[in-house]
């Protein structure tokens, strides 16, 4: 009897570990994570974790894979169990990436991935639940490209509820401005031009889409964008505003192929080249 009550584990071949692939990989702050860990278990993990990263666009099945292995040794630790909630996400596992978001939630005390929670309410089918979930938390103390992705997902669940016109309003959030790009800009532009075309608005959505191009071009320029470096994109001059302590840019209405990195740090190299703080400028 006790043999049959005994909890079993769900067979799990841990994937390979391909030959160059090191802990020190892995983001510090991930690895400061892991220090509650023996150092053999928490390079092994880490490896994993750079595995999933790696993997999370072209294979996530494979990259759940690895973050399974991580979970399995080191399932108390927040970064892991996000990682796993991510790799679930990205197969369609919302259900799964639902309740290791919670577990993350519980473990880390971070709102971050509550986007991230209320699309996978939608993915299950719930997006009642999903709009009472992010209306739970004040917006105001999330980081703005949360805030950005919170108002996107929330927009879908309006639309998943045919509340077309809630779902522009979701998006009408103070990041909505037209004349200046941060990272996180173009996906929001895109969403908002999507509410526009279910509307019927096909001009205004036609606008919107030439304006999250001109971001991606120039953030595809930039090759290296955090979501706390801006674009700058302007029609005849560099000028930059500073907005809650992020800086912004001008976005001009014409755009040509000339760009150059730009930025009140940049100095020159031993090479010759101009290094920077991650602004860039593209004249319009």
């Amino acid at each position: 009897m006790a043999r049959e009550l005994r909890s079993v584990r769900t067979r799990h071949d841990d994937p390979d570990i391909p030959e160059g692939i090191e802990a020190r990989d892995l983001d510090k702050g991930a690895r400061v994570e892991l220090k509650t860990l023996s150092k053999e278990n928490a390079d092994w993990v880490a490896q994993h974790l750079v595995m999933a990263a790696r993997l999370i666009d072209e294979d996530p099945e494979l990259a759940h894979l690895h973050a399974t292995s991580a979970a399995r040794r080191a399932g108390r630790i927040g970064v892991v169990r996000e990682t796993l909630a991510i790799t679930a996400y990205a197969t369609g596992d919302f259900a799964l990436a639902l309740r290791e978001l919670r577990t993350y939630r519980r473990i880390s005390g971070s709102n971050d991935q509550l986007p991230l929670m209320v699309d996978s309410e939608r993915g299950v089918g719930r997006p009642d639940r999903a709009l009472e979930l992010g209306r739970s938390v004040d917006r105001s103390t999330l980081p703005n490209d949360v805030q950005v992705s919170l108002a996107i997902a929330m927009s879908g669940a309006r639309l998943d509820l045919d509340q077309n016109e809630a779902a522009l309003a979701e998006l009408e959030i103070p990041q909505l401005d037209p004349n200046r790009a941060f990272s996180w800009s173009p996906d929001l532009f895109h969403a908002y031009a999507d509410v526009l075309e279910v509307l019927g608005r096909e001009d205004e959505s036609e606008t919107w889409r030439e304006r999250a191009a001109r971001a991606e071009d120039a953030i595809g320029a930039a090759q290296s964008v955090d979501e706390h470096e801006t674009i700058d994109v302007v029609e005849e001059e560099f000028e930059i505003f500073d907005v809650d302590g992020e800086d912004s840019v001008a976005i001009g209405d014409e755009t040509d192929d000339d760009t150059e990195v730009v930025g009140a740090d940049a100095t020159e190299d031993e090479s010759g080249s101009d290094a920077s703080d991650g602004t860039v400028s593209t004249d319009r």
